[in-house]
C-alpha cells in the first residue's frame, strides 16, 4: 500500500545523492548593485533531497543567493541550473520553485483555503484537482478545520504553516525560504524547525534556507554554506563547520570559541603540533602553509574544549575569573587572561557549583579537554 505522500498530489522525491552533480548548481555566478559585490563568482551544488542552509553576517550575500536561484535577480555572470537543465534567464513562475518569505506575504483577504489554492489557480489547474491537492498540503502541515479563516484569525505559527503549505502545494522542484522563523518567539521557533525538518524528509523536496542564527543552521541542516562578504567561505556538514573550519571568519563566525595565544612546534603530513603554555596539542596543518616552526600562531578553541587543570596536567594557561553566566544546564566562567587575544577566556562548567566553587577572583589554571581545535597564523599587531 502507498503512503499518503506517495498518492498525493505532493510529490515524493528520492534521497539525496552521495556525490556527482547538484540538483541545484551554480557556476561562477556573479551580482552587483552599483559598487556593491553581493555575490561574486559563487560555485554552489545543491544536493537533491537536502537541506543546504546560507549562514553568514548580514550583507554577507545569503539573500541574494536565493533570490538568483528564484530569479528574483540576474546575475552579472554565470549560469545557474536546476535539475540539470539552464535556468539563468528563465522567469520565478516557470522554474517550479517554492519560496517562504521572511513576512509569509499571506492575502489578507483571502481565507486560508484561497492562500494555498493561489498557486495553483495560477497554473491553471481543474478545481477538483485544486481542491484535493489543498486538503492534503493542509493535512501535512495539520491546518485542517481552519481552511475558511483567515490570516489575522491565525497564530504566527500557523500563518506560517498556511505559507508552508502553499509553497508546498505547487509540488516544487525546490523551496526556498528566507528567516522564515525570525518573528517566531523561541519556543515557537524551536517546534517549527522540527516540523519544517519533518515535513521536509517525508517529501524528500530540495531545500534552500537562509538564516543568520547559527544554532538554528547547525540543528536543522544537513549541510551548511558559510557567507561573508559576497563570497562562500566554507560548505560542509554541520560537523565540519563547528570542529573543522578552514578559515578564520568561519572559526570566528559559528559558535563561542576563545582565540588563544600560541606557538608552532611542527608539522607532520596533515597535522600540526601547537605549544601553548605547558601544554601540546594537535591541529589540521592545512590552515598553516607556510608557516616555520617556532612561528606564533593563534588557537581558535571551543569553550568545551577546556577545563581546569588538575595535579599533573599541563597547563594551557592561567587566568581570574571575572564573571559568571547562569545558563541554566550550565554555567559560563569568564576569565581575564593574556594568553588570550581578546583578554577573556570563557569556560563552561555543567551544573551550578561553579558559581560557588570559583568566585571572582579567583585565580584557577586551564588545561586542553580535548583535540577538537584549529589554528591559524597571528594576526598582525
Amino acid at each position: 500500500m502507498k503512503n499518503r505522500a506517495e498518492t498525493s498530489g505532493i510529490e515524493q522525491k528520492s534521497a539525496p545523492p552521495a556525490g556527482g552533480q547538484g540538483f541545484v548548481r551554480l557556476e561562477g555566478v556573479s551580482k552587483r548593485f552599483g559598487d556593491v559585490v553581493a555575490l561574486h563568482e559563487a560555485t554552489l551544488d545543491v544536493r537533491r533531497g537536502e537541506i543546504l542552509t546560507l549562514l553568514g553576517p548580514s550583507g554577507g550575500g545569503k539573500t541574494t543567493l536565493l533570490n538568483l536561484v528564484a530569479g528574483f535577480l540576474l546575475p552579472d555572470s554565470g549560469a545557474i541550473h536546476i535539475a540539470g537543465q539552464p535556468v539563468t534567464e528563465v522567469p520565478p513562475y516557470r522554474r517550479e520553485i517554492g519560496v517562504l518569505f521572511q513576512n509569509y506575504a499571506l492575502f489578507p483577504h483571502m481565507s486560508v483555503a484561497a492562500n494555498v489554492a493561489y498557486g495553483l489557480r495560477m497554473r491553471r489547474l481543474p478545481r477538483p484537482e485544486i481542491a484535493r491537492k489543498v486538503a492534503e498540503t493542509l493535512a501535512l502541515v495539520r491546518l485542517v478545520g481552519l481552511e475558511n479563516r483567515t490570516p489575522r484569525q491565525l497564530s504566527g505559527g500557523q500563518q506560517q504553516r498556511v505559507a508552508l503549505a502553499r509553497a508546498l502545494a505547487i509540488s516544487p522542484k525546490v523551496l526556498l525560504l528566507d528567516e522564515p522563523f525570525s518573528a517566531l518567539d523561541k519556543n515557537l521557533r524551536g517546534s517549527m524547525q522540527l516540523e519544517l525538518k519533518e515535513i521536509q524528509r517525508k517529501l524528500g523536496v530540495t531545500t534552500i534556507f537562509v538564516t543568520h542564527d547559527q544554532s538554528e543552521a547547525l540543528s536543522l541542516s544537513d549541510r551548511i554554506v558559510v557567507l561573508s562578504e559576497g563570497r562562500i567561505r566554507q560548505v560542509g556538514t554541520p560537523g565540519e563547520i563547528y570542529r573543522r573550519p578552514t578559515e578564520r571568519f568561519v572559526a570566528s563566525f559559528v559558535g563561542d570559541v576563545n582565540v588563544l595565544r600560541a606557538r608552532l612546534e611542527e608539522v607532520d603530513g596533515e597535522a600540526a603540533q601547537i605549544a601553548i603554555g605547558a601544554a601540546k596539542l594537535a591541529v589540521p596543518a592545512g590552515t598553516l602553509r607556510g608557516c616555520a616552526p617556532g612561528a606564533p600562531v593563534e588557537l581558535f578553541i571551543r569553550p568545551e574544549q577546556l577545563r581546569l587543570a588538575e595535579t599533573g596536567d599541563e597547563t594551557a594557561c592561567e587566568g581570574v575569573v571575572s564573571a559568571h553566566s547562569y545558563q541554566g544546564g550550565h554555567v559560563d566562567l569568564h576569565l581575564a587572561s593574556e594568553a588570550a587575544v581578546s583578554g577573556r577566556i570563557l569556560m563552561r562548567w555543567p551544573g551550578t557549583e561553579a558559581i560557588a566553587r570559583w568566585p571572582v577572583g579567583t585565580r584557577i589554571a586551564v588545561a586542553c579537554a580535548g583535540t577538537e581545535a584549529v589554528a591559524f597564523p597571528a594576526s598582525p599587531s
